[in-house]
């Protein structure tokens, strides 16, 4: 395949991905309600994020998330104010999880199905722990600096983002590991997966 449409290609699975994470957040999430009319959610999102960039590498796997997701929260008025957060973070947690699995496992170049599985774990695992420490850390900063909310608020409303994250996190990583691993060889035949 040459590079154009290599390129074409990646974008295009971008942008498919993209807009699986922003109906999983915005139609299959659970609101929790917070002080000051905020709200946490318990959702799937992530682990589209962390699919993206097993499926098509960091970058775009980043990019999808952060696209999705960060559009997701534009369009709810609960959100909206953290939209530029969330942009950066999922970002972050697609390039994390593309290096791990991509650049160090080289998870692409293997057929070893153990292999494969244990290290898609652990770059999901990566990613996601990342989340969960930078997401509260980040919202606490965020909601205090930029939000101007009292400082004791804005650790309530961290220490609630860090329990929804987590819980996030150890589902979407089970899931990862199975659904990846399950779905593997169709994208591989399908093209959806290339050899980077």
């Amino acid at each position: 395949m040459n590079k154009k449409k290599s390129t074409l290609l990646k974008i295009s699975q971008t942008a498919i991905m993209a807009a699986l994470c922003f109906v999983v957040f915005t139609f299959l999430q659970i609101k929790i309600p917070t002080p000051g009319g905020d709200a946490s959610s318990l959702h799937l999102a992530n682990a589209v994020c962390v699919l993206a960039a097993l499926i098509i590498g960091g970058v775009y796997g980043g990019l999808a998330g952060a696209v999705g997701m960060g559009i997701a929260d534009i369009v709810d008025p609960i959100y909206i104010t953290v939209a530029p957060k969330t942009f950066v973070l999922k970002l972050c947690l697609g390039l994390i999880t593309g290096f791990v699995a991509h650049r160090i496992a080289k998870i692409n170049e293997s057929t070893d199905k153990k292999y494969i599985f244990k290290w898609s774990t652990l770059a999901a695992a990566a990613g996601l722990g990342f989340n969960v420490i930078a997401d509260p850390i980040a919202s606490y900063f965020y909601k205090m600096i930029i939000m101007g909310q009292p400082q004791k608020m804005a650790e309530v409303l961290a220490k609630l983002s860090a329990a929804t994250t987590f819980v996030n996190a150890i589902v979407s990583i089970v899931l990862v590991a199975f659904l990846y691993n399950a779905l593997r060889p169709i994208l591989i035949r399908s093209g959806f997966i290339t050899k980077e």
